[in-house]
């Protein structure tokens, strides 16, 4: 989808980064009009755009699996005000990654024993043959998400990373494994300033300024893709601040569109807010002398948590260099908050477009299209056509289905997972959508990202109508803060629960100490009921809060029961167990 053409186009050119079809875009006949790698207008053939990202074949012609050993920092910075910090240990077996491994280990003698375990060292790559290991530990045999404490008082804080290798062994030594990593421990920050931790364990964000008493505090950020009126009147950006964030009590983020100039005051206000922003870079990634010049000038303000790089470098087709090498410099300019990425395509080239981000956000926009037939005069399907959710089906479900396939393909390309946001419809027009979503279509959409573990939601664009603002800023107020933000940034999803006969439900739930919250959705446009009984995966003894939802929820024989799920809706319940 080719979101707002002509402004990207203004942009572009004002930068001098051709928004015109070049021999420099990837994929199949560059030139011809494409998006996505497939041809949309009529006059062109259709073919085959490629790029797309399939289950790998078996490591072992026997299917057997390998030990696929992966390390990384609990989170992404550390600064020097912290003593301790802990890394991540993935044990995985794996049909498609790793090195050799069978459940045997011998000393060649007269011992041997099932390998069960892996013993394990983290050193610094520098030094890993004669300093002290950070970490000395084991690990069990396909555990993943092990977390070990280190001692960060031995090490200098430095702008460049520190590189650490893990070397790992079966308790006889017949098997030996290693993996490579990287940490940032960086010098603090100034009192007026910002920093984000990427936590790689949960794959939430982390957020720390004068604000937080000087302490990371988890930040889930909700809010639009913004548009300001570019008034370089203060009392003007105050009122924004104010009416765009309810107060303090809605939308606590936003991605800093048109109108937000450099050095607009609206920043200032942001900073004196409890509000969060994204800085938009995407009129001038390519232009690396630019982004320095933007980055040194954003990058003091304490409301600044993360950069947006590329926006839909997918869809255009970017060279694949490009996001990587404003990714490199930001984090050389600014190591202290993350870059974003937003995709846009379903399946194309999925693993090179995400080499430049610390952050993947998506943004299917599925509701009122024709998902078969295009404006240009095209059908759409996998080799041809534009018709802006780009292999979408025209509804909610689109929105599952888009994460689902996103984080399958980092599973495929044996990567560690990005922390994720998505980008929901909050608009209508171009000749593609016919009209808005409902508040209804909002909240399902929303939860459904939230349901596989996304940790933040950028609607485009603000100013929306006022219905779909009021919408946003309701369900904003409930998950961007305690208890369900801590649910939703504190970990991914423990787990999912079926209903028969009930396809269009999708139900998740995530454990935090003495309680469980259970996420359910009815992406259908029929009620259901009469009563619902929803299994409980852990037994609960009581209904500690509905947050969000409004029905009237009760436990019965071990299940979760309502009288009606209406149609098109979504709900948190927090329970507490026994």
């Amino acid at each position: 989808m080719m979101r707002q053409l002509a402004l990207a186009c203004g942009i572009f050119l004002a930068t001098n980064s051709a928004c015109a079809q070049s021999q420099n875009e990837t994929g199949e006949h560059p030139g011809w009009p494409r998006w996505c790698g497939k041809v949309y207008q009529t006059g062109y053939p259709s073919f085959e755009p490629g790029g797309h990202t399939t289950e790998p074949a078996p490591i072992n012609p026997d299917g057997a699996p390998n030990l696929h050993v992966q390390f990384k920092p609990r989170h992404s910075i550390y600064l020097a005000s912290e003593t301790k910090a802990s890394f991540v240990v993935n044990a995985a077996l794996s049909r498609w990654y790793g090195q050799p491994w069978t459940n045997s280990t011998s000393n060649g003698e007269s011992s041997t024993e099932p390998f069960t375990e892996l013993f394990f060292s983290i050193s610094l790559a520098s030094q890993s043959n004669i300093s002290v290991p950070l970490v000395e530990s084991s690990v069990p045999i396909n555990a993943t998400g092990a977390t070990f404490d280190f001692d960060l008082s031995s090490l200098k804080p430095r702008s460049e990373p520190y590189q650490v290798v893990l070397s790992g062994t079966s308790r006889f030594g017949d098997y030996k494994y290693s993996a490579n990593s990287s940490f940032r421990y960086l010098p603090d920050i100034a009192p007026d300033g910002s920093a984000t931790k990427i936590d790689n364990l949960n794959g939430g964000l982390l957020f720390r300024n004068a604000q937080t008493g000087g302490v990371f505090e988890p930040l889930l950020p909700y809010g639009y893709y913004g548009l300001y009126n570019g008034s370089n009147d203060t009392a003007q950006s105050n009122e924004f601040v104010s009416q765009y964030s309810s107060d303090g009590n809605g939308l606590n983020g936003i991605v800093s569109l048109a109108g937000f100039a450099d050095t607009n005051p609206v920043y200032d206000s942001m900073d004196a807010s409890t509000m969060r922003f994204m800085f938009d870079l995407r009129g001038s990634f390519m232009n690396l002398t630019e982004v320095e010049r933007r980055v040194n000038t954003i990058k003091h303000h304490s409301s600044l948590f993360a950069y947006w790089s590329a926006d839909e470098p997918d869809g255009w087709q970017y060279p694949f260099s490009v996001t990587p090498a404003a990714q490199e410099l930001i984090h050389e300019l600014d190591p202290y908050h993350p870059v974003a990425v937003t995709l846009n395509c379903q399946d194309y080239y999925f693993g090179e477009y995400t080499v430049g981000a610390d952050i993947l956000m998506a943004d299917p926009y599925p509701i009122a299209i024709n998902s078969t037939f295009s404006k240009w005069g095209t059908a759409c399907n996998a080799t041809l056509g534009d018709c802006g959710c780009d292999s979408c089906a025209g509804n909610v479900q689109d929105v599952s289905s888009r994460w689902d396939d996103l984080i399958q393909y980092e599973k495929w390309l044996g990567r560690w997972p990005l922390p994720k946001f998505h980008n929901p419809q909050a608009f209508h027009g171009e000749d593609y959508w016919l009209h808005d979503p409902t508040p209804a279509e909002a909240f399902v959409m929303n939860a459904l990202a939230f349901n596989r573990g996304v940790a933040g939601i950028f609607a485009w664009t603000w100013p929306s109508s006022d219905v779909l603002f009021d919408a946003h800023s309701q369900m904003a107020g409930v998950v961007t803060k305690a208890p369900v933000r801590d649910f939703l940034s504190g970990g991914q999803p423990v787990g999912t629960i079926g209903v028969a006969d009930k396809g269009l439900l999708d139900i998740a739930y995530w454990v935090r100490g003495p309680q469980i919250m259970i996420s359910v959705v009815n992406g259908g446009y029929e009620n259901v009921g009469s009563p619902l009984s929803i299994p409980l995966p852990l037994p609960a003894t009581s209904i500690s809060a509905v947050p969000f939802g409004g029905l009237e929820w009760a436990l019965a024989d071990g299940a979760l029961t309502v009288e009606t799920l209406p149609a098109t809706s979504a709900n948190f319940i927090i329970l507490n167990l026994e």
